[in-house]
């Protein structure tokens, strides 16, 4: 006879050394989206409050096509030091999301456009992306934005 199944969550996963945190104050882990306006809304008051906030992935392309192509690019800016700046670029302007403008936001931020093409095209890349994503929906995200607070 099989083992019944359980329903239950997993435990969302404690602070990583490739995590994206800013802030002070308590814990909060932002699921998130970069092409989600809601996600946007989030994103501006967290940096604006008394949080610490860890950013992590939850990039679906069949709710956004654009979704997996820009937690890609934000995780090669990661790899030159700028996920933030670059965060807080394209969620202040979801309007331009796309390649060109991606281009135009690394010159802008003073990034290498060439290694920043090759960085999100990476297979490291795609793995971040992806672990962020399996993790939150073990843990129960269904839908951007998820704001958790770890126990």
């Amino acid at each position: 006879m099989d083992e019944p199944r359980t329903l239950t969550s997993a435990p969302l996963p404690g602070l990583r050394d490739d995590d994206h945190v800013r802030g002070t104050g308590e814990l909060v882990v932002m699921y998130g989206d970069f092409s989600c306006p809601r996600c946007a809304v989030v994103a501006l008051e967290l940096a604006h409050g008394g949080d610490r906030v860890a950013f992590r992935h939850f990039a679906l392309k069949a709710r956004h096509p654009r979704a997996v192509a820009l937690a890609r690019a934000a995780e090669a800016a990661a790899l030159q030091d700028a996920f933030w700046a670059f965060h807080d670029a394209l969620f202040s302007d979801q309007g331009h999301i796309d390649d060109p403008h991606l281009w135009q936001r690394c010159a802008t931020l003073g990034l290498d456009v060439a290694r920043f093409d090759a960085d999100r095209r990476s297979d490291a890349v795609a793995r971040r992306v992806a672990r962020d994503l399996q993790e939150g929906m073990r843990a129960g995200v269904t839908a951007t934005p998820a704001l958790l607070r770890p126990r």
